[in-house]
C-alpha cells in the first residue's frame, strides 16, 4: 500500500511501474552482455550479467560482479604510461615510477575518471548503466537465432535479483517479443521479489551451493535457509521449470555424503526440476582479483576434473535425476 507518497512494498512498485510509461525505461546496472550464449538456458541465447551480490563465494569466477557500483578494472599488460590516468586521478592514487603504473587502492574512490582518458584502456570500467531499451535492443540482434533454436534472454549476475524491478521490465519486454526468458540466480532475496518475475520468466536456473547452512554461511558470508525455502516456494507455486546448478568445489561440496545429501534434496522438490547441472571449478577469474585491487579469497585449492565429476553424475544420477555437465 503507498502512504504519503511513500511506497511500502515489492508488489507496491510494480502496481505503479505498471503505470508508468516510462518504466520500460529503468536503468540496471550491466557488466556484460553475452551473445551467443549456449550454457544459460535451452537453445541460443544472450545472457545479461547484473552488478552486485549478496554473497561472497570465495571461488567466485566474476570479482567484478560483487560490487552494485561501477568501479575500474586493470590491463597493465596494455599501459603505455602515458601519465593520463595520474593527471586526472583527484585522490591522487595513481604514480608512475620505474616499474611502470601505480594504484594506491586504499585511496582509490572509484570515479572511473582515470578510465574515462585511457586510450590504451589499460583501465576500464565494469558496470555500465542501462535502460531496459538498451538492453532488448542489444538482445535483439540474435533474435533470429532464438527463434530458430528455442533460445531467447537470461538474466543473470551477480545476484539479478538484487535490481529486480529493472529485471521485471526487461523480461515483460522479452516475454512482449515472444522470447523464452530465464532467471539465473542464487535464491538469496526476499520472496516477494521472486514472486513478482516469475510471471514473466520461463526458466529459473538456480544455484545450490550446499545443503548445510553452517558450511554455506562459512563459504560464501550467507546461510542457505532463505535460499532453500524460497526454491520450494518457486516449486509449490508452479508455472515456471527450474533448473538446479551445483558449481563442483573440491574439498568444500564434491564429498559423497554432500553429493548424496544434495540428490535426495533435489528429489523431493519433483518433476518441477528437469534437471540438475553440475559446473566445474575452475580458477579463471583468480587474475581479475588482482586487476580489481582486491586480494583473491581462493584457499589456493585445485581447479575440478572430469573423474571428480563423473563420480558425482553417477551418484545423483542414481537417485533417477537428470545430470548435465556444464562449463
Amino acid at each position: 500500500m503507498v502512504r504519503g507518497g511513500r511506497v511500502d512494498s515489492v508488489r507496491d512498485r510494480v502496481f505503479m511501474s505498471e503505470r508508468s510509461t516510462a518504466a520500460r525505461d529503468s536503468q540496471g546496472l550491466v557488466f556484460n552482455v553475452q551473445r551467443y550464449s549456449i550454457h544459460d538456458g535451452p537453445g541460443i541465447r544472450t545472457t545479461v550479467f547484473l552488478k552486485g551480490c549478496p554473497l561472497r563465494c570465495w571461488w567466485c569466477c566474476n570479482p567484478e560482479a560483487l560490487h552494485p557500483y561501477p568501479e575500474i578494472i586493470t590491463r597493465d599488460v596494455k599501459c603505455i604510461r602515458s601519465g593520463h590516468c595520474a593527471d586526472v586521478c583527484p585522490q591522487h592514487a595513481i604514480a608512475l615510477d620505474g616499474g611502470g603504473r601505480r594504484i594506491d587502492w586504499a585511496r582509490c574512490d572509484q570515479c572511473t575518471r582515470c578510465a574515462a582518458v585511457c586510450r590504451a584502456r589499460a583501465i576500464e570500467v565494469t558496470g555500465t548503466y542501462m535502460s531496459v531499451v538498451q538492453v532488448i535492443e542489444a538482445a535483439g540482434k540474435d533474435a533470429s537465432y532464438y527463434r530458430r533454436s528455442g533460445g531467447g534472454i537470461t538474466l543473470s549476475g551477480g545476484e539479478p535479483l538484487l535490481q529486480w524491478e529493472f529485471a521485471l521490465e526487461t523480461l515483460k519486454q522479452a516475454r512482449s517479443r515472444g522470447w523464452h526468458t530465464a532467471l539465473d540466480t542464487t535464491g538469496h532475496a526476499d520472496w516477494e521479489a521472486i514472486e513478482v518475475l516469475l510471471p514473466h520468466t520461463h526458466l529459473v536456473l538456480y544455484d545450490l551451493k550446499h545443503t548445510d547452512a553452517a558450511r554455506h554461511r562459512n563459504a560464501t558470508g550467507k546461510g542457505n535457509e532463505r535460499i532453500l525455502e524460497n526454491l520450494q516456494k518457486i516449486v509449490a507455486r508452479g508455472g515456471v521449470k527450474v533448473w538446479v546448478r551445483r558449481t563442483v568445489v573440491p574439498q568444500f561440496n564434491d564429498d559423497e555424503e554432500e553429493i548424496e545429501e544434495l540428490a535426495r534434496y533435489v528429489r523431493t522438490l519433483g518433476a518441477a526440476v528437469e534437471k540438475l547441472s553440475l559446473l566445474p571449478y575452475h580458477t579463471f577469474g583468480a587474475a581479475k582479483y588482482t586487476a580489481l585491487g582486491r586480494p583473491a579469497p581462493a584457499p589456493g585449492i585445485p581447479p575440478g576434473n572430469e573423474e571428480q565429476i563423473r563420480l558425482c553424475r553417477e551418484r545423483i544420477e542414481r537417485h533417477g535425476i537428470r545430470v548435465d555437465v556444464g562449463r
